[in-house]
């Protein structure tokens, strides 16, 4: 078992506009792309758990030709809200990084 910390080649999250968050996943192959896709662990169930948003509002898109997942989840505040903790969204990826991905044989 592997973390997806340990899997991805580049793992940061980010603004997607003042209402979204978005986490770029980015692996070094397309074996770890595909073992991370197949292994049916990144669901929106998962990830609302992970960040406290509805499960309908999780979107996770993966992107073969660049060996990437892409996940947008509405922020909790707008961004530059007086109680948003993280204008630039740039500090929310911890969460996912720490997600084991079983081996399968891959």
């Amino acid at each position: 078992m592997a973390s997806l910390f340990e899997l991805a080649k580049i793992l940061r999250s980010k603004n997607a506009g003042p209402l979204f968050v978005t986490f770029d996943v980015i692996f070094a192959d397309h074996a770890t792309y595909a073992r991370v896709l197949a292994s049916g662990v990144l669901t929106p169930a998962l990830i609302s758990q992970l960040y406290g948003v509805a499960e309908e509002t999780v979107r996770i898109i993966p992107y073969e030709t660049v060996q990437a997942i892409k996940i947008t989840i509405p922020r909790q505040y707008v961004s530059g809200d007086i109680r948003d903790q993280d204008i630039y969204g740039c500090q929310q990826h911890l969460p996912l990084a720490q997600i084991n991905i079983e081996e399968l044989g891959l």
